[in-house]
């Protein structure tokens, strides 16, 4: 059974004559006969009663009526749908807060000037294997992934830039170090994002290898609060260089140089090998990667 079968029907139920119907539909009266015909022999009922040249609808055929008329509906409703993607898409973008706040809001600027009804839809996305967890289920669409490098083999990734992370603290805690080093981050509170982060799980990992951890430490989800705490004289953070540019300039903050070895972090753009690139996500990619270039 086909919607042109469908149609056909409907149309021979309405006229009651195959005649007509085909006139209606352009087609051959054969090929209208040899049409009710197959859907009569797949259902396994006859759709009309042929008395002489006039034929009617039987008991099956009023009832089929009724299902032939929804179901033409709701494929135009369907195709309708289909057709006006710009209206129903939805792009679903994987990234951390730094990303977000930090690098995504010109890049969202430009892209929502050329699309305008696609909707935007976020999700925190903390490590590598967050995102291809989430792209591989097909809960994203893409995402930024802020992490060391590793392999992932049914992800396709593009690198956009290779992130400074740097230990901050506020001038006023009066503690100056020429190289800030594992022991003492022991003797120091050390202001963290929340748990999962991937730059903080690098340095945790760095410092338990080392056997020095620090004496108390503060977690927060928000990087404002973090840099808040920060410049109150609370602690020492460790973050993306971007986020605290601008406290770096005016003095409410001042970098401090380390001897810890801390493997590279990037960031990278990335989607399901497999996904279909909708034009709109084709698009969102490009200006990224643009932008990016400029950070």
């Amino acid at each position: 059974m086909d919607m042109k079968q469908l149609q056909t029907f409907l149309t021979a139920s309405e006229t009651l004559s195959f005649t007509k119907t085909a006139q209606l539909l352009d087609y051959a009266q054969s090929s209208i006969t040899a049409q009710i015909k197959s859907l009569e022999e797949e259902l396994g009922v006859a759709l009309f009663e042929r008395l002489g040249k006039r034929i009617t609808l039987t008991e099956e055929g009023k009832r089929l009526q009724q299902y032939a008329k929804k179901m033409l509906d709701l494929d135009m409703e369907m195709k309708k749908s289909l057709l006006n993607d710009q209206v129903q898409a939805v792009l679903k973008i994987g990234a951390q807060e730094s990303q977000c706040v930090y690098r995504l809001p010109p890049i969202l600027q430009q892209f929502q000037k050329t699309h305008p009804h696609v909707k935007i839809i976020f999700k925190p996305v903390h490590t590598t294997e967050i995102a291809k967890d989430l792209l591989q289920s097909g809960n994203l669409d893409v995402a930024f992934i802020t992490d060391t490098y590793k392999e992932t083999p049914m992800i396709h990734r593009e690198r956009l830039i290779e992130e400074q992370l740097i230990f901050v603290s506020a001038p006023t805690k009066g503690k100056v170090y020429h190289a800030l080093s594992a022991q003492h981050l022991s003797n120091e509170t050390l202001i963290l994002t929340e748990n999962g982060c991937s730059y903080r799980d690098q340095l945790e990992n760095q410092l338990q290898q080392e056997g020095m951890l620090p004496s108390q430490m503060i977690e927060f989800v928000s990087i404002e609060a973090i840099k808040q705490c920060v410049m109150a004289g609370l602690g020492i953070t460790f973050l993306p260089k971007m986020v605290v540019e601008k406290e770096l300039v005016n003095g409410c903050l001042i970098e401090l140089q380390t001897s810890i070895n801390l493997a590279s972090i990037f960031t990278d753009i990335a989607c399901h090998k497999d996904k279909h690139i909708q034009p709109y996500l084709r698009d969102f990619i490009e200006i990224a990667k643009e932008w990016y270039q400029t950070f």
